[in-house]
């Protein structure tokens, strides 16, 4: 009997089920693959057709896999893995080592690209890519070299070294909140705060380490990332949460105040983070040094 044709379903199809499996929203696995939420989901669902099943559960806010989706996938990941990995190993050598370096949005426009340009010029043999995202990334599964985040450096499996304090106070449009305020409780209850939705509590952790009530964020603005919150506050739209490095050019330029007083201790911090257990490699553990050096430097000239 002649084995009946078989069809693979398409590569793409099968990138987009897997970056929508492991990140849970296809936001998210868009921004993974560089491509249009759309497109991620048109390529599900053309892959459910061709399996004739479904393999995501939609009905909750997150994506979840079914019980076929979850075997599928098991299948699928290491063999993706192993076309990576073959893939690699026969590209030729151009000469250049690539370092991947993930952090958030807002830093790599403000803080890391404006100190890019001499690290390239001294670095000819090295190609430092970014890979600006709110979301924290999972360094191995994608492939990535370095991450700086922020937090309070609680994260599982990687190892992590301080770069910076993460210093913040409000900031606002100059004259929207009266010089020589006494009472901030009540200017933030009469002025609309804005609240960065990857950073949802700095306003209660800023409040008590003032000795001050949480204020109420019931009718804040929620927004995606710190730099669209500046933009806001500089609009004269509200009071955002500033934190360097983002705020000391704005302070600079007078396009911003802070009106309750210099910036302060948040109790967070910046860390580059590496996967626990996979040793840097020499490429890799010159952009270290590099970016320590500049995290030193930035200390220095704030104080």
């Amino acid at each position: 009997m002649a084995q009946k044709d078989f069809r693979l379903p398409p590569f793409r199809a099968l990138l987009a089920f897997r970056a929508a499996a492991q990140h849970g929203r296809l936001v998210d696995a868009a921004d993974a693959l560089g491509v249009t939420e759309s497109a991620i989901s048109h390529q599900i669902r053309q892959l459910e057709s061709l399996l004739k099943t479904r393999l995501f559960d939609r009905t909750g806010r997150r994506l979840a896999l079914t019980e076929t989706g979850e075997r599928y996938l098991a299948r699928l990941d290491p063999a993706i893995r192993e076309l990576e990995a073959a893939t690699r190993a026969v590209l030729p050598e151009d000469g250049h080592a690539v370092v991947r370096v993930t952090l958030p949005t807002s830093m790599a426009a403000i803080w890391l690209l404006p100190r890019l340009g001499a690290f390239e010029a001294a670095n000819p043999d090295l190609d430092l890519q970014l890979v600006p995202t709110t979301r924290v990334v999972d360094l191995l599964r994608d492939q990535v070299d370095l991450a700086i985040r922020y937090g309070r450096g609680n994260w599982q499996d990687v190892e992590k070294t301080f770069l910076f304090d993460d210093n913040a106070t409000p900031v606002a449009a100059p004259g929207l909140v009266p010089e020589g305020v006494e009472d901030i409780e009540a200017v933030l209850r009469q002025n609309r705060l804005i609240v960065i939705r990857t950073i949802p509590d700095e306003w209660r952790e800023w409040s008590r380490a003032r000795g001050l009530a949480p204020p109420d964020l019931s009718s804040a603005l929620e927004l995606d990332v710190t730099e669209q919150g500046l933009q806001v506050a500089e609009a004269g739209h509200g009071i955002a949460m500033g934190r360097a490095p983002y705020i000391e050019d704005r302070l600079a330029r007078g396009t911003l105040v802070t009106p309750f007083g210099a910036t302060g201790p948040s109790g967070a911090a910046y860390y580059l983070c590496h996967p626990t257990g996979h040793p840097l490699s020499a490429p890799a553990r010159r952009v270290k040094r590099w970016l320590l050096e500049q995290a030193g430097i930035f200390t220095a000239n704030r104080a």
